[in-house]
């Protein structure tokens, strides 16, 4: 929300912030008062999907739809629901933005219309992609007599180093930092791009003379100012899966927790939870959790730069923290497939590394294999990131926010899928 209210601010507009957790009835109070052009509202847990669409009711029943455009994002919602589920029963126009760099083109084009500047338009929204060919896969009736996937149930099972939880503190920025994705940082947390064709210096040219620059000076800065405390918890657990269900257990065998995942209503049907043995086998499989983080001090210093209006320096920081965090989830991922004995076929690049071409996938909290934050406080209880200074909080986010959590898969079919949907 700090970077939507930058980016925004710094583009001319007035940006009323009101926090989290606030009923519809306190937005609507607030855009009267303020004389709002458009709503903007973010959601990270999955139940925030029913609160949107309530929200949006109430803007209907109030008869203030065609008042408000409303612009949605945030971790729990997707493009097609917004522009395809929502749209449908919002009597105003509402559109998703990936993140503030959307937002603010969609603002641009709200304005744009309501001013009635000449070409302006809002984009087209997302029209959901439905088969027509005779070879389209068949819904199931009862989706769940169809059964689990086609996933393999006789790969080999690693042996893990040991069972239960490790902490290490204290890793080095040179272990983790060749781990960092330039494009993610630069493109995503950056909004560095070439402006047009033939106009201004071209993404690369930007990268060299601008991206590549600023990060070295970043990174020396970081060691420099000490404000670096990468830490990880992480453990190996005995798991099996029933269903949409992966159980993880304890050395006796009796469950220690259970997670609920959902699965695909079409397609292969899958489901996270079909990477790991059925229980019926009578084997039992293994499974990793980690937590990483890169310490609080950093945090500190981009709300430092935030509160004191050095806005781009907090944008610069801010982004490079946020993949530096990730780089190191990318970086203990890599250990544990080494420490798993699946680590071979990893390759040689690290392009090849991000775009997983390796055994096994780390799949992090809030994605669409694994949507549910809430489930993030299972982690917290077997992990207990406390000891390296993660908490969680009632929204199930980690603080420091430059945390990240991940289930830990080993299987040689895992992938990245979206559970809504075909992988």
């Amino acid at each position: 929300k700090n970077l939507v209210d930058i980016i925004l601010s710094n583009n001319g507009y007035n940006v009323v912030n009101l926090g989290i957790k606030q009923p519809v009835s306190a937005i609507l109070e607030a855009a009267a008062e303020h004389r709002a052009d458009v709503i903007g509202m973010s959601g990270l847990l999955v139940k925030s999907t029913v609160i949107m669409k309530e929200n949006l009711q109430e803007l209907n029943t109030r008869g203030l739809a065609a008042n408000y455009p409303v612009i949605l994002g945030g971790a729990a919602l997707t493009r097609a629901y917004v522009e395809q589920d929502l749209h449908d029963i919002y009597q105003g126009e509402v559109r998703y933005a990936r993140d503030a760099f959307e937002g603010l083109s969609l603002m641009d084009a709200l304005i744009g219309v309501k001013r009635g500047v000449p070409g302006a338009k809002l984009p087209e929204l997302k029209q959901r992609r439905v088969r027509t060919t005779a070879s389209a896969l068949v819904t199931p009736e009862h989706p769940e007599e169809a059964g689990r996937s086609d996933i393999a149930t006789d790969n080999r099972v690693p042996a893990p180093p040991f069972w239960g939880t490790r902490v290490v503190k204290g890793i080095p920025l040179r272990e983790y930092a060749s781990w960092l994705d330039e494009s993610a940082l630069f493109k995503g947390q950056w909004g560095l791009k070439h402006t047009r064709a033939g106009d201004g210096p071209s993404y690369e040219e930007l990268v060299e003379t601008e991206g590549r620059p600023r990060l070295r000076g970043l990174l020396d800065k970081l060691q420099t100012d000490n404000l670096l405390e990468a830490a990880v918890v992480h453990g190996y657990f005995r798991a099996v899966s029933k269903g949409d269900d992966l159980i993880l257990l304890d050395d006796n065998g009796s469950e220690l927790t259970r997670f609920t995942f959902p699965r695909q209503r079409r397609g292969r049907r899958l489901c996270l939870a079909d990477f790991f043995r059925p229980q019926e086998s009578g084997e039992s499989d293994v499974v990793g959790l980690q937590v990483v983080t890169v310490g609080s001090r950093i945090g500190e210093e981009t709300a430092r730069l935030f509160e004191s209006n050095s806005y781009r320096d907090y944008l610069e920081l801010h982004g490079l923290s946020v993949q530096l965090a990730e780089a190191l989830a990318e970086y203990w991922h890599a250990r544990v497939r080494g420490e798993l004995g699946i680590a071979s076929a990893d390759p040689d690049s690290l392009d090849a590394m991000l775009r997983t071409e390796y055994q096994g996938c780390r799949y992090s909290l809030g994605y669409p294999a694994c949507p549910d934050l809430e489930d993030r406080a299972k982690i917290a209880g077997l992990l207990r990131p406390e000891r390296i200074g993660v908490h969680l909080s009632e929204e199930f986010q980690l603080h420091p926010e430059q945390s990240t959590d991940a289930i830990v898969v080993h299987h040689p079919q895992a992938s990245y899928f979206n559970a809504g949907g075909r992988p």
